[in-house]
């Protein structure tokens, strides 16, 4: 995401320009942390305990010089100042908000900011059910909201609760495990399904998942493929590469299994007789980014051996046809239901 396309992590950062809250001495610890001019503007850099899971963007703010963690220090460290960018998904976003209250020093505030259509109001809300409110301000079509200083008054049981909302349980009859937050993350998504449907019995060899989720279409490829030998998981969201690599342990001896907290679009490090993948085509803040799909298969054409095969879902409407005939030797249609194609691409230099 571009900065100046972040107007969440601007208006974030409005209560302390308008001198209605103080920066703290000591270090701040920053939920979904994202970079942007805001950060370098306060001048805080060096201070921020950035906790940010997706790779992306936590690759961006270690470029500013960020301290980045994929989860909360250990230690149980406490804060002056909690920041957070909550989530649009609601278990997960409350989940968030408790783990904040948590890591709260005594006195400290917490301070989150949402766009209006990616559940503002509502985080406010249960910011005020779960803590009190100190202020709010909005701008940008955004809604930036705090607590008051905290001494230990908040509903300790609803944080509790709260707290639980996101962790892993069973999915799809006890199939997989999987959390809130995470895509797809309580059925099996269409495209996936689809996706797996056409998966030829005989496809072997060392093969790539790109943006495998929690691992349904890895376990897919294992289940229906036995002469597959190897499969690498390449995951963005550092969540989903943890449900996906414990949704797997069991296939461990069986192939051998590598996991990547990894941003596809930087490319791959080997290169594979097969790739499966349903790639994503916005970010997790939502932004529309279809040419993300498209990396995905530039990215696959480049490591695919000659001969190899890619097999991809998408939406029909997406743009990917050119992109696939440019190159690969031979692409077709393999199947169409309900809104999503998949397609399958053998990459030309060997019969």
């Amino acid at each position: 995401m571009s900065a100046a396309a972040d107007a969440p992590l601007h208006t974030l950062f409005l209560p302390f320009a308008q001198g209605l809250l103080r920066w703290p001495p000591g270090p701040v610890l920053f939920l979904r942390a994202r970079e942007g001019w805001p950060l370098r503007e306060q001048g805080q850099v060096a201070q921020l305990d950035c906790v940010q899971s997706f790779r992306p963007f936590a690759q961006a703010l270690e470029r500013a010089g960020c301290t980045v963690h994929a989860d909360i220090p250990q230690g149980d460290p406490r804060y002056a100042l909690v920041l957070v960018l909550p989530p649009r998904q609601r278990d997960e976003a409350r989940a968030l908000l408790a783990q904040a209250l948590a890591h709260l020093a005594p006195g400290g505030i917490v301070v989150a900011c949402q766009s209006n259509n990616e559940g503002a109001r509502s985080g406010e809300a249960d910011l005020k059910q779960l803590a009190g409110l100190g202020g709010n301000l909005t701008k940008h079509h955004c809604r930036v909201y705090w607590t008051a200083p905290q001494h230990g008054g908040h509903d300790d049981a609803l944080a509790q609760r709260w707290a639980k909302l996101d962790a892993p349980r069973p999915v799809l009859g006890g199939r997989f495990t999987s959390r809130p937050g995470v895509f797809a993350w309580d059925r099996a998504d269409p495209a996936s399904v689809l996706l797996a449907e056409q998966l030829p019995a005989d496809l072997a060899g060392h093969g790539a998942d790109l943006g495998a989720g929690f691992g349904f279409l890895s376990a897919e490829v294992l289940a229906r493929c036995p002469r597959v030998t190897g499969l690498d998981l390449f995951e963005a969201e550092g969540r989903a590469l943890a449900l996906a690599e414990r949704n797997l342990a069991p296939l461990a001896g069986q192939v051998a299994l590598g996991y990547h907290w990894h941003d596809v679009t930087a490319g791959l490090p080997r290169s594979y007789d097969f790739i499966v993948s349903n790639p994503p085509f916005h970010t997790p803040a939502r932004e529309d980014r279809p040419d993300i799909g498209q990396r995905f298969i530039a990215v696959a054409a480049q490591s695919l051996r000659p001969g190899g095969r890619l097999f991809v879902v998408a939406n029909r409407h997406l743009p990917y046809e050119q992109i696939l005939n440019d190159r690969f030797g031979e692409v077709r249609v393999a199947a169409e239901r309900d809104g999503f194609k998949a397609i399958v691409a053998r990459k030309a230099g060997r019969a």
